[in-house]
């Protein structure tokens, strides 16, 4: 069952309220992040306590092995001991975890599976923005199928097998199919349709630091269709 956490700061109360613990032992917790929430802490006030900062009220100890972007909610897993977080980087270094992502873009997806290959690179006159580069850029590649198709509106699964920062923004970007709600990458018309970036991360998967049983975590995403 998953539980909420708690605590005292009316400021950090609703946003609490969206933070779900899915898994807890004395290793690693699994959360579903909300979106809308840092997963560290940032350089601006203003946009509230991150997930870390957030969750060491409670557990001093947690630490952060990987990201989700702010407006991206989903699935992390956060170590709680110095063993755990070795053995869990590591794995997130070797690329032996499994992540997938659900996304809604705008636009009617014809093709029902694919890969795009297009290699990335930090757009330098618009940060935090990341562009497609096939000469300086870095390798990236994503795997997606078509989940649904409704109305201007097409749901994705996509399996991430690089992790380049905002690998699957720019990637359906290129395609010419921004995801809905996305406040750098879309028109203000595929912006506007949903009161927040329809990307969400559905399921991690990765062996658990001590058993090394191979460990598999979804949340269902909360997208607009």
């Amino acid at each position: 069952m998953a539980c909420i956490l708690q605590s005292s700061s009316k400021n950090v109360r609703k946003i609490m309220t969206e933070l779900e613990i899915l898994y807890q032992d004395k290793y690693f917790l699994v959360v579903n992040k909300p979106s809308g929430m840092l997963s560290i802490k940032g350089s601006r006030p203003e946009k509230g306590l991150s997930l870390i900062e957030t969750l060491q009220q409670d557990y001093p100890s947690a630490s952060i092995v990987h990201r989700l972007d702010m407006d991206t909610s989903g699935v992390m897993v956060v170590p709680l001991n110095k063993m755990a977080h070795r053995s869990i980087s590591k794995q997130f270094q070797d690329r032996t975890t499994s992540k997938r992502y659900e996304a809604v873009v705008y636009g009617d997806f014809k093709q029902d599976n694919g890969e795009i290959n297009e290699s990335l690179i930090a757009d330098k006159d618009n940060p935090p923005r990341q562009k497609v580069d096939n000469e300086n850029g870095k390798p990236s590649k994503t795997l997606f199928t078509v989940i649904k198709r409704e109305g201007n509106f097409t749901k994705l699964s996509l399996t991430p097998v690089t992790g380049r920062s905002h690998q699957l923004r720019v990637h359906l970007l290129s395609l010419g199919f921004p995801i809905v709600g996305d406040s750098l990458y879309s028109t203000d018309e595929v912006f506007e349709a949903a009161d927040r970036l329809q990307l969400h991360s559905c399921m991690l998967s990765f062996k658990h630091p001590i058993t090394k049983e191979q460990m598999v975590f979804e949340c269902k995403a909360d997208l607009i269709i």
